[in-house]
């Protein structure tokens, strides 16, 4: 089964790592780190770098395709021709098509979404409107036929396990989950907004306003 995962400049590391380490468990795998050309790809903490192992006109029909979001450069990317190009054309044949945190504003501008309802990182739902997608801020994972998204970052993990579980089993997916022990028990709950007070919201928001962008 092939495993194409989006890259591009500024893309967030934990969005490609994460859902990565499930993913590469499918049987019979081949992940590709797909770009224009295989040089190293920089993340948004322009620290993490990763190679880019295939290009996208080396891969023209890959089972899953995943698009990791980004702290910095997600807008850029979805002003990406040639990507949105290859996304539409992949897209008709995958069995899944999928994204994390903000990598759906680059499906929602390749037209993916259009008319379906998606997730993403619950600063960014806004742009989601845009594109005519049914933004669900609330839910951190949003099926729509073969379509996946996720909300922020680490909601990958949990996307990638469902994947596996849809195609593999449950039996499958719980040995991947043990695997990896992913048993999340943060000693702080403060995950998602509808978990905190409005002053930590607000801080945050302008936080995220002043160091990062879509």
């Amino acid at each position: 089964m092939q495993v194409a995962v989006v890259l591009y400049p500024g893309f967030t590391g934990l969005d490609v790592i994460g859902a990565y380490e499930v993913l590469r468990s499918l049987p019979e795998s081949e992940v590709r780190f797909v770009y224009h050309h295989k040089d190293l790809i920089t993340a948004d903490s322009a620290v993490l770098h990763i190679q880019a192992t295939h290009t996208f006109d080396e891969t023209v029909n890959p089972d899953i395709v995943l698009v990791p979001g980004s702290g910095t450069d997600t807008l850029n990317a979805s002003k990406d021709v040639s990507l949105l190009k290859w996304l539409r054309e992949v897209h008709t044949t995958t069995l899944k098509t999928l994204s994390v945190c903000t990598g759906s504003i680059i499906l929602a501008a390749a037209g993916v979404l259009t008319g379906k309802p998606a997730t993403t990182h619950w600063a960014s739902q806004h742009h989601l409107k845009v594109y005519g997608v049914d933004p669900r801020p609330n839910d951190r994972i949003v099926k729509a036929g073969k379509v996946m998204t996720s909300a922020g970052v680490s909601a990958g993990i949990d996307l990638a396990l469902l994947v596996v579980d849809e195609i593999c089993g449950r039996t499958y997916a719980e040995t991947v989950q043990l695997m990896i022990e992913y048993d999340p028990k943060p000693h702080i709950e403060c995950g998602h907004p509808s978990k905190v007070s409005l002053d930590l919201l607000n801080q945050t928001t302008q936080f995220l306003q002043k160091n990062m962008s879509p």
